[in-house]
């Protein structure tokens, strides 16, 4: 099985008032192609600079990031800003719509910044739509949707591209019961669907929904875990 994505140790530090903060401190993590993996841990274990580095917002001080075996840590910046465009479906806690646009424009942005043209646009926009259960919701604005739909044309967007994976990030801290179900068992459905997902999240019963579950503490990785349901056995590296 092929990697979508490879940390090797990589490491993340930060100076504060004359001493080194070290957020990320030698992780080393594979994320083979189609796994959904979920990171979790308490806040200061070093997830939200994880997730800032696989999703190239930020590079590591010292390691590499490889993204469908490419080196992206040593790239340069217009290099790694085509990367996250192209290779990563990115889904946030706050959905980070654009109010002004219809859920089928904010869908496209993805493929306004990859040069896609119109026509093509809009075609994959409404399928990707269709694919989250909101074909007749493609010209309301994010005020005319409830939370849970918000978050699914995050997904839509997340998708559209074809990524090589999904970064989400607490998507379902926003959410009422009912929405977060809907939105884990889209999740899931994509991951059926041969999706990679990694998902970052400090709720155990949303962490439960992934075959593969990462604990952060103190910027490493403290426990790895593969769920029973996937292997008929609980595996802790």
């Amino acid at each position: 099985m092929t990697s979508a994505i490879s940390l090797d140790g990589i490491t993340r530090h930060h100076g504060r008032d004359g001493t080194v903060v070290r957020a990320l401190d030698g992780v080393d993590l594979t994320v083979p192609s189609g796994e959904f993996l979920a990171i979790v841990g308490p806040s200061g274990a070093g997830k939200s600079s994880l997730l800032n580095i696989l999703g190239c917002l930020d590079r590591p001080t010292a390691g590499d990031l490889r993204i469908n075996d490419r080196v992206v840590s040593t790239m340069p910046p217009a290099m790694v800003a085509d990367i996250r465009n192209a290779e990563i479906g990115f889904v946030f806690q706050s959905f980070n719509l654009i109010p002004a646009l219809t859920a089928r424009g904010n869908v496209e942005l993805p493929m306004v910044y990859a040069g896609v043209g119109r026509r093509e646009r809009r075609v994959r926009a409404e399928e990707a739509l269709a694919r989250v259960g909101l074909a007749a919701h493609t010209d309301r604005h994010p005020n005319q949707l409830s939370g849970g739909q918000q978050q699914r044309v995050a997904v839509a967007r997340a998708i559209v591209n074809d990524p090589a994976f999904i970064l989400a990030d607490e998507p379902t801290g926003n959410l009422d019961s009912e929405s977060t179900e809907e939105v884990l068992g889209i999740i899931e459905q994509l991951h059926r669907a041969g999706s990679t997902v990694v998902l970052i999240t400090h709720e155990d019963e949303v962490a439960a929904r992934a075959e593969r579950i990462v604990t952060m503490q103190d910027g490493r990785v403290a426990r790895d875990e593969r769920r029973p349901s996937t292997t008929g056995q609980s595996v802790i590296r």
